[in-house]
C-alpha cells in the first residue's frame, strides 16, 4: 500500500515537472535528485570500507546542474546539444585527475585510490545520465521524449513486476536478485512495447492534446519531427526496455555487494531514491544519443 501511495503522489508531480518546467529549475530539481543518490551510492561504498570524498564529489555533481541550467539561455537545441557533448566530455574526462589530486590530501594515502574511484563512478553512473535527461529536455519535442521514457520504463517495471509474480519460475539472476525471473523480463519487455510502443506512434496527437490543454509549448511537442515508424519505435523501446532492466540489476548488484536490502528509506514502500530511479540510468543515455542523433542529423 506504501508503494501504491508514494507512487500515486510522486508520478503527476514529476510529469507535471517534466510537461511545464523551465529548464533551469528542472535542472535544480533533478540536481537535487542527484545528490540524494550521490549521498546514497556513496554510502553503499562506505559498505565496500571505502572512505569517500563526500564534499568534493557533491560538488563536483552540482556543478554539471549548473552548467546545465546556464545552457538552457541558448534557444536552439543544436547548439545546446553541442555544448552538452563537449562540457560533459570533459567533465567525465577529468574527474579521475580531480578526484586523485584531493586523495594527496589524505594522511592514510590507501584510502585515496578507492575513494577517487569511488566519486568518479558515482559521477558517471548518477550525474551524467540525470544530466542525460535534462539535456533531452532541451531538445526539440524533449518533453514528449521523456514522458516516453518514463512510461516504457514504468510500465516495463509495473509488467514485470506481476508477470514474475504471477508466472515467474525461472531465475533470471539469482546471485544478484534471487527474486527476478524470465518470465518477469518477458513481460517487462512486452509491457514496454504496448505501452512506449503505442505512446510514441501517436506522439504527434498526444502532443496536440497536450498543447490544447496549455501543458506543454509548442517547441516541445512532437511537431516537427516526422512522425517514426513503427518498426523504429519498436527497436528504440525495446534497447530502452533491456537497459532499463540491466540498470535494475546493476543496481541490485551494488546493494548485494554491500549487504543491504535498499539504497535508502527516503521514499515509504520504494527503499531509497537510487532504488526508484536505477531503471532510469542505463535508460537515459540510449534515448539522449536517439534524440541528439535527431536533431545533429
Amino acid at each position: 500500500m506504501k508503494r501504491v501511495a508514494t507512487a500515486v503522489v510522486l508520478i503527476p508531480i514529476v510529469l507535471f515537472l517534466v510537461l511545464r518546467a523551465p529548464i533551469p529549475l528542472l535542472s535544480v530539481v533533478v540536481a537535487i535528485v542527484a545528490l540524494i543518490c550521490t549521498r546514497e551510492f556513496l554510502q553503499l561504498a562506505r559498505n565496500y570500507g571505502v572512505q569517500p570524498f563526500w564534499r568534493a564529489t557533491y560538488v563536483y555533481v552540482a556543478m554539471l546542474f549548473v552548467f546545465l541550467a546556464v545552457n538552457a539561455v541558448s534557444a536552439k537545441p543544436l547548439l545546446a546539444t553541442g555544448a552538452f557533448i563537449y562540457t560533459a566530455g570533459f567533465a567525465a574526462a577529468l574527474a579521475p585527475f580531480i578526484f586523485l589530486v584531493i586523495g594527496m590530501r589524505r594522511n592514510n594515502l590507501a584510502t585515496s585510490l578507492p575513494a577517487a574511484a569511488a566519486s568518479v563512478c558515482g559521477f558517471a553512473y548518477i550525474a551524467l545520465p540525470l544530466g542525460f535527461l535534462v539535456q533531452v529536455r532541451q531538445q526539440w519535442a524533449g518533453a514528449i521524449l521523456l514522458v516516453y521514457l518514463l512510461l516504457v520504463v514504468w510500465a516495463g517495471d509495473v509488467f514485470a513486476y506481476y508477470t514474475g509474480r504471477g508466472l515467474g519460475r525461472h531465475l533470471l539472476s539469482p546471485r544478484v536478485s534471487p527474486k527476478k525471473t524470465w518470465e518477469g523480463a518477458v513481460g517487462s519487455m512486452l509491457g514496454s512495447l504496448l505501452v512506449g510502443g503505442f505512446f510514441l506512434t501517436h506522439a504527434q496527437t498526444v502532443s496536440a492534446a497536450l498543447l490544447r490543454a496549455h501543458l506543454i509549448e509548442r517547441k516541445d511537442g512532437y511537431f516537427a519531427l516526422e512522425k517514426p515508424e513503427l518498426w523504429s519505435v519498436l527497436v528504440l523501446t525495446a534497447i530502452l526496455n533491456v537497459t532499463a532492466q540491466l540498470g535494475d540489476l546493476v543496481e541490485s548488484l551494488i546493494k548485494r555487494g554491500a549487504g543491504v536490502k535498499d539504497s535508502g528509506t527516503l521514499l515509504p514502500g520504494h527503499g531509497g531514491m537510487l532504488d526508484r530511479i536505477d531503471a532510469l540510468l542505463f535508460a537515459a543515455p540510449v534515448l539522449w544519443y536517439y534524440a541528439a542523433w535527431r536533431v545533429m542529423s
